[in-house]
């Protein structure tokens, strides 16, 4: 069954993505804990992160490291914490979110609310940032 990632992916439903390669892609989480909440998810449908094959599991956690060095920049921050929780999607995916305390990445904590416009803003500082 194809899980909503898959269909971002294929352009059936819409994101504000900020990068794509051949084999990942990253785009804004639409509930952010942080301004540049950002989802970094593998191209190949696979539930579990741990189950992806190997050049594919190293493949996002590349692209997530280059994604990671662009969020600070845009958001100046203390780190950028990466998650791995998994139930909300069945599709493999990490989060990066910038924080300056641990309570920063606490999913109990209520979402942030941005216009399109602002998402799409949003975006485009982190794509600014990323070096390539």
């Amino acid at each position: 069954m194809s899980s909503i990632f898959s269909k971002i992916i294929s352009g059936e439903i819409p994101c504000y993505k900020v990068a794509e390669d051949e084999h990942n892609i990253a785009f804004l989480d639409i509930f952010p804990l942080k301004k540049g909440h950002t989802l970094v998810v593998p191209k190949l449908e696979i539930d579990q992160l741990f189950e992806l094959p190997t050049e594919n599991y190293t493949s996002l956690m590349n692209f997530s490291y280059k994604l990671a060095s662009a969020i600070k920049s845009a958001f100046p921050c203390n780190r950028i914490s990466l998650q791995v929780i998994g139930l909300e999607v069945p599709h493999a995916h990490v989060h990066l979110i910038p924080i300056n305390s641990l309570n920063d990445c606490n999913f109990n904590n209520q979402k942030l609310k941005f216009t399109s416009e602002e998402f799409k803003s949003i975006a485009a500082q982190i794509a600014q940032n990323i070096k390539h």
